[in-house]
């Protein structure tokens, strides 16, 4: 697999975002937010839940349309030319996306297909992701029996098939033990460091930030409260500080806090289904 960033791509940052908003009715889920992240990178966004992030995600995978502002992902705008960003972007959402009536492989023909992916071609993708997700021996087993690690693995897998330049995922490793959960951010790694894929992640847990990002930005009430690395942002409240003390300190709000009902149902029952 290659990085598949467009050669024809001029602008330096794989997502970029300018003054970013998005309503609903009365209420600003996203607001005015502005974001840069260069090719390459693995960019985390926190923030307690209803902060934003999904909602801000949704947007730079076309699956919502922006209020106002603009946002450019792998150089097209995501309002003007969805179509061009969805050709070049994977997404991992937090519900599941694998078929479990169905093998690995199949789920990964079956991705091929959709993303309109040449006869020829499938083959050799589906064999080469699933080698390099390490799922080559359960590529004939029903994806019902795989365990929470090896289904986030094929997801990745799926969203990684046609090669894109971004890929977008939304707490990937929820619900996980902390085996799964090592396996999964090792392979995100990898893609970055074999393909140059630009990642942003989602996630609560802060351990899990500091060791896989390059930059964070934390939201909250719609807005971005603070960026940087996550050393940088540490050593701003003193020696002795954790990523958990810059969430409570910018957010105001403890990580387990925030959200709605549907919101907790619905990772409860990715946990439970992942579990």
């Amino acid at each position: 697999m290659d990085s598949g960033r467009d050669s024809q791509t001029a602008e330096p940052n794989a997502i970029e975002t300018i003054a970013l908003t998005r309503c609903f009715g009365d209420m600003t889920a996203v607001d005015h937010i502005d974001l840069r992240v260069p090719y390459g990178q693995i960019f985390g966004l926190l923030g307690p839940n209803g902060a934003g992030k999904s909602t801000t995600i949704k947007m730079l995978t076309t699956l919502l349309v922006p209020t106002s502002g603009t946002a450019l992902v792998a150089g097209f705008d995501v309002a003007k030319r969805p179509a061009e960003v969805r050709r070049r972007i994977g997404y991992v959402p937090q519900m599941l996306s694998a078929d479990g009536a169905l093998t690995g492989q199949e789920n990964l023909m079956l991705s091929a297909k959709l993303y309109g992916m040449a006869r020829a071609d499938r083959n050799s993708r589906v064999s080469e992701a699933l080698q390099f997700m390490g799922l080559s021996e359960a590529a004939g087993k029903l994806v019902k029996t795989y365990s929470g690690g090896m289904i986030r693995r094929l997801e990745v897998a799926q969203a990684m098939l046609h090669r894109p330049t971004v890929l977008f995922l939304d707490e990937p490793t929820i619900g996980l033990d902390p085996v799964a959960r090592h396996t999964v951010l090792d392979r995100l790694r990898d893609l970055r460091r074999d393909f140059n894929t630009t990642i942003l992640i989602t996630t609560h847990d802060m351990d899990e930030a500091d060791a896989l990002c390059d930059v964070l930005a934390l939201m909250h009430l719609g807005k971005v409260a603070v960026t940087g690395k996550p050393a940088d942002l540490k050593a701003t409240l003193g020696p002795d500080a954790t990523l958990d003390d810059v969430f409570v300190h910018y957010s105001g709000a403890s990580i387990e806090e925030g959200g709605n009902f549907h919101d907790i149902r619905q990772t409860r029952r990715t946990a439970s289904r992942l579990g």
